[in-house]
């Protein structure tokens, strides 16, 4: 019985990562499960939010930058 039970080991051993990768890797299962509930999660953005946090960031930066030109005069 030992080398039947080591033979089905080893077979458990390396179908079962095998079967998950390929469950894990099906682009039908990604759509419908992880894409769909990361949009459900974190719905799409404004369309113009992206650009107002951009130009934030923008003046932001201009300022530090006024800043530190008005410091070292």
């Amino acid at each position: 019985m030992g080398v039947k039970l080591e033979v089905f080991r080893m077979t458990l051993y390396l179908t079962f990562p095998v079967a998950m990768f390929w469950v894990a890797n099906q682009a039908e299962w990604f759509e419908d499960y992880v894409v769909q509930r990361k949009r459900e999660l974190w719905p799409p953005e404004r369309e113009g939010q992206l650009e107002e946090f951009k130009e934030r960031l923008r003046k932001r930066r201009e300022e530090k930058l006024l800043g530190a030109a008005q410091q070292s005069s």
